[in-house]
C-alpha cells in the first residue's frame, strides 16, 4: 500500500452543507482551507469588512474524531458541528464559504495601481481572482504500515495525549514507535496509565531511554508488530508480533509523520521546510507571512503540532495582518490616485 492510498484510506469527509456561488470579480482575500484556521481568518477579515472566500473541500484532518478537546468554552464538541458554526459566523458577516477542490492557485498580473493579484482555480473549473491569499489547508497523518492500523485511526489509535489522552486513561496502552519524538510520548501516555507498552518496531532505543522506561514501568517490546488484533465486537485488543505473540492493549498511540497539504499550490512558490521527526510544512514567519508577497498560512500547514485553538489563534492573526496590508495597499492607491489627478500631474 503507498503512501497515498493509506492516506486516502483515512480520509473522511465533513456532512454536506449548502454552498455559496463563488463572488464574482476580485475579492480581498481568499482562504484555501475550511477548518480551524481557515475560518478564524475569513471572519477576522469579513468582521473588518473585506470580501472574503473560503474554499473547503470538506476534509479536515480532524475529522474522525468524536470530539474536540483542550478547547476552552468547546471541550467535546464534534468538529462537525465546530465547523458548521464556524461557517455560519463568517456569512454573518458577509464572507462567504464555497465547497470545493483548489487545483491550481498563482500570482496574476496586478492592478492598474500595481496590487498584488492571485488566480485560484477550482476541480471544476472555476476561477477566483484575489488581492491576498490564506493558505489554510491543514496536513495528512501518514501511519506506518501495519494491516489494521488505520481503520482505527482517530479513536482507538491516537497520536496527541492532549486530544484524547483523557478519554483513554487507564486503559493498557501501547507506544508503537516510529522515530526519536516517540520517547517523549511514552513519557506523556505514561501520566495517563500505570500499563504502558512501548514497541520498537524497528526503532532505535538507547540505553539512558531503556532505564528511563524502565523506573517510570515502562515494558519494552523489541520484537516487530505485524498486524493489529481486533476483539468479537471489533475494537482494538491488542497487537501480533512477528513471532506470532499477541500483546493485549487497547489503545495504541502512534506519533505519525505529518506532511502538510501543498497539492495545487506549487504555483505559488511557498518555500517549504522539514520538522525533525514530524514530516514538512510551508515556512512562515510572524502572523503567518511568508516569503511570497501576498500570501500568508495558518494552521496545520505550517505548524503540524498545534491544536484546534492554537490553529484557530493562528488564522486570526493572519486574518488581522492581511487586512493591515491591505488598508495600507487601500491608502497607496489612493495617494497614488490623488497625484494623478493634480493639476501639476496633468501638465507634465
Amino acid at each position: 500500500m503507498t503512501d497515498k492510498e493509506r492516506q486516502e484510506a483515512r480520509a473522511v469527509t465533513t456532512p454536506p452543507y449548502a454552498s455559496d456561488a463563488l463572488a464574482e470579480g476580485t475579492v480581498d482575500a481568499v482562504v484555501i482551507g475550511g477548518g480551524a484556521a481557515g475560518l478564524n481568518g475569513a471572519l477576522i477579515l469579513a468582521r473588518s469588512r473585506r470580501s472574503v472566500v473560503v474554499i473547503d473541500s470538506g476534509s479536515p484532518r480532524n475529522a474522525p474524531a468524536e470530539a474536540v478537546h483542550g478547547l476552552l468554552a468547546l471541550d467535546g464538541t464534534p468538529p462537525p458541528e465546530i465547523l458548521r458554526r464556524g461557517r455560519e459566523q463568517v456569512r454573518q458577516y458577509g464572507g462567504r464559504v464555497v465547497s470545493g477542490e483548489v487545483v491550481s492557485a498563482e500570482s496574476a498580473a496586478p492592478s492598474a495601481d500595481g496590487d498584488l493579484r492571485f488566480t485560484v482555480t477550482l476541480a471544476d473549473g472555476r476561477r477566483i481572482t484575489a488581492r491576498r491569499v490564506l493558505v489554510a489547508t491543514g496536513l495528512t497523518d501518514v501511519l506506518p504500515q501495519v494491516p489494521g492500523l488505520a481503520e482505527h485511526w482517530g479513536h482507538s489509535v491516537v497520536h496527541c495525549p492532549y486530544c484524547h489522552g483523557w478519554e483513554v486513561r487507564d486503559e493498557p496502552i501501547g507506544i508503537l514507535a516510529t522515530g526519536p519524538a516517540s520517547i517523549g510520548h511514552a513519557y506523556l501516555f505514561r501520566q495517563l496509565t500505570e500499563d504502558l507498552t512501548y514497541f520498537t518496531h524497528g526503532t532505535d532505543l538507547d540505553e539512558d531511554s531503556r532505564a528511563r522506561f524502565a523506573a517510570r514501568g515502562i515494558r519494552v517490546i523489541d520484537t516487530p508488530v505485524t498486524e493489529i488484533v481486533n476483539g468479537e465486537d471489533g475494537a482494538l485488543a491488542g497487537v501480533r508480533l512477528a513471532d506470532g505473540q499477541v500483546v493485549a492493549r487497547r489503545v495504541l498511540a502512534v506519533a505519525p509523520q505529518m506532511q502538510a497539504r501543498t497539492q495545487g499550490l506549487e504555483g505559488l512558490g511557498l518555500p517549504v521546510r522539514d520538522l525533525p521527526n514530524m514530516g514538512r510544512g510551508f515556512a512562515s514567519g510572524m502572523g503567518g507571512t511568508t516569503e511570497v508577497p501576498g500570501v500568508w498560512v495558518a494552521g496545520n500547514v505550517t505548524d503540524p503540532v498545534a491544536q484546534v485553538g492554537a490553529s484557530a489563534a493562528a488564522g486570526a492573526l493572519a486574518g488581522a495582518d492581511i487586512n493591515k496590508m491591505l488598508a495600507i495597499a487601500d491608502t497607496d492607491a489612493a495617494l497614488q490616485g490623488i497625484a494623478e489627478a493634480s493639476p501639476k500631474a496633468a501638465t507634465r
